[in-house]
């Protein structure tokens, strides 16, 4: 017998208690210790919850789509190795032009270089590594492995060489930060976010069918290839964007994904695509609400998740080795 009343509610009024918890964790964080130059700190702040809304729309949606089309809720986009090639990028930058080349590319350049790099790497790498044999997910993990430890080990070989002023710098760059990107950039990434937000929710209903596996996917009407190839395009362009704006974060996703499954209650990403935004943006927030005003920013956000969500992967790992 239930003794829990929240058990029995349905998805459509867990998404409405979500919604309502979101609302009020914004409205504290936006008004909350109002003091001094008013205007400029709802500017600053807005900056920075615009950056969680957009961070935690895409590492969400990108986490669930991955997770979707691999049926393994352990995977993450992170082991494509996009992150190791921003990491990457950002040494090769500085290693090539030193501190006061940077900028020469503006905020907006860069972004839209990184990210524009980011997508052509993992379409190189479905379309022309993968095209001539047809897409297999497991040689796209497996390719995604190789270039990882590769893209860390060069990054590796450059950090050795470089300066120590340069290399503080490059920490600065590679360390996942949510006061970072400027207004230009965050409009950019909430045009590119909003019209992939689009896209997916079209595909909700066929993405319930594509849960199943390829075989039942084939046989209910889905053309596979076609879906799994743009999901993926559509996958690699959320982690890009999101990289680009604040940095990596590879465990963000995983964190998210694995608790909208049992706070939702539902396997229809009808109620898990908003699910996993409003839960992305819930962590982020409140997490930084707990930081700066219950433990007077004795560390950072990124470093909070990325140890939570190690232990969330070490503990569904150790969970699906058991069975």
């Amino acid at each position: 017998m239930r003794t829990d009343a929240s058990v029995s509610l349905s998805p459509g009024k867990r998404l409405l208690l979500l919604a309502a918890l979101l609302v009020g964790l914004m409205g504290i964080f936006m008004t909350i210790g109002l003091n001094g130059n008013t205007a400029y700190i709802l500017r600053h702040r807005g900056q920075i919850l615009a950056t969680m809304v957009l961070v935690g729309f895409a590492s969400g949606i990108s986490t669930l789509l991955f997770q979707t089309l691999t049926r393994n809720r352990i995977l993450t986009p992170s082991v494509m190795g996009l992150e190791s090639l921003f990491v990457l990028m950002q040494t090769l930058l500085i290693f090539a032009l030193d501190v006061g080349g940077l900028s020469i590319f503006g905020s907006v350049g860069r972004f839209l270089a990184e990210s524009a790099l980011l997508v052509m790497f993992a379409t190189l790498l479905y379309r022309w590594l993968l095209g001539g044999a047809g897409l297999d997910l497991h040689r796209v993990l497996l390719i995604g492995l190789v270039c990882g430890t590769l893209f860390r080990s060069i990054s590796g070989l450059m950090q050795r060489l470089m300066e120590p002023g340069e290399f503080a710098v490059l920490q600065s760059r590679i360390f996942a930060t949510f006061t970072r990107a400027d207004a230009d950039v965050l409009l950019i990434s909430a045009l590119v976010i909003m019209l992939v937000a689009l896209v997916v929710w079209r595909l909700r209903h066929r993405l319930d069918v594509m849960a199943l596996g390829p075989d039942r996917a084939i046989a209910l009407g889905i053309h596979w290839q076609r879906h799994v190839t743009g999901l993926l395009l559509l996958i690699s362009l959320l982690v890009a964007v999101s990289t680009a704006l604040v940095g990596p974060m590879m465990f963000l996703g995983l964190l998210i994904v694995n608790l909208a499954y049992p706070l939702m209650g539902s396997w229809r990403h009808a109620h898990l695509l908003p699910g996993c935004v409003l839960i992305g943006i819930i962590t982020l927030v409140g997490g930084q609400l707990i930081l700066e005003r219950l433990l007077d920013m004795a560390g950072t956000l990124s470093v909070v998740i990325e140890f939570s969500g190690g232990i969330l992967f070490i503990y569904l790992l150790l969970r699906k080795g058991a069975k």
